[in-house]
């Protein structure tokens, strides 16, 4: 079986993972810890939306489907990460590759999607919030939310068909934990300008253009904030806001930094700690980020554990 000119059974291996026992282990427990509280903080969220009727609404709605997006997002990379780290052979086949890259950057991108939907969300809620509830209901949010897993992993398709479509070289070695872009791109064996602006011009689809979209949102709703008169006001508004735009610049931060550039300046071990905060700061980040500067989330995590606490007295 083939794919182009590539057999489907051809491997490549990793190169990133730490060699000395005493690293990998120290390697495993880190990611292993990360990993555990990503799962607890994103599951929370979502448990809690689910159960507080105080939180069905469609920030939260939302925020519950980031939660949900980030729990898949992980869970295609992460226990790669763990096994590989445990086998003295860390290699992937490239059907396994292409399918790691497809999901990865798929879900990566629906991330991206939905932070612009939240952002519509917050534009809506402050600039028109007399037609709030008519204009953002809860079809409008279900469509949002599949539209931006449909279009991220559309986008992802078309990227991995093109990249795995061209020459590889001989020496398939990945100087990285897994599948990603960049990486990859150092095995093609074509040196051509034309290949690299076709990944931007996908880069630039589901990372600049939901940026920019984030960004006029925001243009508009600083404005409306300051024609509000009262100071309380003006800080309600913004507090509404300001969870959602310290996630907006961690993730499109790392994410620009690390596609928005020729592959002329890939640098291994540096990429290498990148993809790691964008893979599991960023999930680890986005639920505490969430809880702790939202006043709604932390009176439900407090109920949560006085229910649980109770519970377990009785």
């Amino acid at each position: 079986m083939t794919w182009g000119n590539h057999s489907l059974l051809m491997e490549f291996v990793f190169l990133a993972y730490p060699s000395p026992p005493e690293l990998r282990v120290l390697f495993f427990l880190g990611v292993s810890l990360v990993y555990i509280l990503i799962i607890g903080g994103n599951v929370f969220i979502v448990v809690a939306i689910h159960t507080e009727a105080r939180l069905h609404t469609a920030m939260y709605y939302f925020l519950g489907s980031l939660s949900g997006i980030e729990l898949c997002y992980t869970a295609v990379v992460v226990p790669h990460i763990l096994t590989n780290v445990l086998q003295s052979e860390k290699t992937i086949t490239l059907l396994g590759c292409a399918t790691q890259m497809i999901f990865f950057i798929g879900l990566g991108s629906a991330d991206c999607f939905l932070l612009a939907a939240m952002a519509y969300d917050r534009y809506v809620a402050i600039c028109s919030p007399l037609q709030y509830p008519l204009t953002v209901t809860l079809t409008l949010c279900v469509h949002l939310v599949v539209a931006s897993v449909v279009i991220g992993l559309f986008l992802s398709i078309q990227l991995v068909a093109f990249i795995f479509s061209l020459p590889f070289c001989r020496a398939r070695t990945i100087e990285h934990f897994f599948c990603d872009v960049p990486p990859v791109m150092r095995l093609v064996c074509t040196n051509s300008h034309i290949h690299e602006r076709v990944v931007l011009v996908e880069a630039t689809l589901a990372i600049a253009m939901p940026f920019f979209f984030i960004a006029t949102s925001y243009a508009f709703i600083v404005a409306a904030v300051l024609k509000i008169h009262s100071a309380a006001g003006r800080h309600r508004a913004f507090s509404t806001c300001s969870s959602h735009l310290s996630v907006v610049l961690l993730q499109y931060g790392c994410c620009a930094f690390m596609y928005l550039r020729p592959n002329s300046s890939y640098y291994p071990k540096q990429d290498q700690f990148i993809s790691l905060v964008y893979t599991l700061g960023t999930p680890l980040l986005n639920p505490l980020i969430y809880t702790l500067r939202n006043h709604e989330m932390k009176g439900t995590l407090g109920r949560v554990l006085a229910r649980n606490c109770l519970s377990q007295s009785n």
